[in-house]
């Protein structure tokens, strides 16, 4: 698996270009903004003969999708997450003025796709990625799991050290932690986890030194 990061637009969003051998790759949370970002990402799945076969979300807060309209228009993917989160994504517009005090502002988004769903993996050339319900950052919130290459990405909800706000519209302090929890449990130690901001980390060093986990 050859994982290509993109850091995006003002808040250093993580983007992340997934692919393998077979070219077939997905895109996880597109957040590029400014022109040359979007153009970067298009530039290193053309350059590399890839062929994006889907779009997730890890949770649906505008930092996270501000590319997905660029996406779903050069290759026709909607951007998917759990429905939970659909209501937020459809209204992103107006997220600004909520959790960073912004003026709200117009953006394409592009449309919805098909909800992403626990009990069916994400499959792309010879891989997949299972899905994990970890509300309490959003109601939505999920991480995606590559249990052959040991891979997690955790959007927002698990960061190096830390975890995700919970204090935005949506939030649950105590669902996330249990959440979260659940799913450090089933990791084994070598799991290298891409979070949503911010450097990778990997399950051992969070169980240890995480203090939200402990």
């Amino acid at each position: 698996m050859i994982i290509k990061t993109f850091t995006v637009n003002p808040l250093q969003e993580n983007c992340y270009v997934v692919s393998d051998e077979t070219h077939e790759a997905v895109i996880i949370d597109c957040g590029a903004y400014y022109d040359e970002e979007l153009t970067a990402i298009s530039n290193y799945i053309e350059t590399n003969g890839l062929h994006p076969v889907a779009h997730l979300l890890t949770h649906a807060h505008f930092d996270h999708i501000l590319g997905a309209g660029y996406i779903y228009n050069r290759y026709k993917l909607a951007a998917r997450m759990h429905p939970s989160d659909m209501d937020m994504f459809l209204h992103a517009s107006s997220q600004p003025p909520v959790f960073m005090q912004l003026k709200a502002f117009h953006r394409d988004f592009g449309p919805a796709g098909e909800p992403v769903d626990v009990s069916e993996p994400i499959t792309f050339g010879n891989h997949s990625l299972s899905v994990h319900f970890t509300p309490g950052h959003t109601t939505g919130g999920v991480c995606y799991y590559c249990a052959d290459e040991r891979i997690l990405f955790s959007g927002d909800n698990l960061f190096a050290q830390s975890i995700g706000r919970t204090d935005f519209p949506g939030g649950d302090y105590t669902q996330l932690i249990t959440a979260l929890q659940k799913l450090m449990a089933a990791l084994p130690d070598d799991v290298k986890i891409y979070p949503g901001h911010g450097p990778v980390t990997t399950a051992a060093t969070e169980r240890c030194y995480n203090p939200y986990l402990r």
